[in-house]
């Protein structure tokens, strides 16, 4: 298996034990990792999630966590610019794209 791209919204499930998607983000990228793959997130999302975490007061927790995950940056009907980006990122790639953003993972399988 190739690459597995990473949205925000995985980024922040891993991360923020009180999100919603927090104990599915930790077995999806768990399999990933167990599967031998790659794990990636365009700069994009990267910098999406640390502004939630900003929020938070947390941004260095956030880095050093990602960091810790062996997680890399790759930089890189209508989208968000960060979600275009995310979806340019698989598509260059050649990578699944992991999200919890329902219109995201509907608009990724279309195409």
């Amino acid at each position: 298996m190739g690459t597995l791209i990473l949205d925000a919204s995985v980024l922040i499930g891993l991360l923020d034990t009180s999100d919603p998607h927090h104990l599915t983000a930790l077995a999806d990228v768990e399999a990933a990792d167990q599967a031998g793959r790659a794990l990636q997130t365009p700069a994009s999302a990267y910098k999406e999630a640390l502004v939630a975490f900003a929020r938070a007061d947390r941004v260095t927790d956030a880095r050093e966590s990602v960091a810790g995950m062996g997680i890399t940056s790759a930089e890189h009907e209508r989208l968000r610019l960060p979600d275009a980006l995310v979806l340019a990122t698989a598509r260059e790639l050649g990578a699944d794209l992991l999200t919890y953003d329902d219109r995201l993972s509907r608009i990724a399988k279309r195409n």
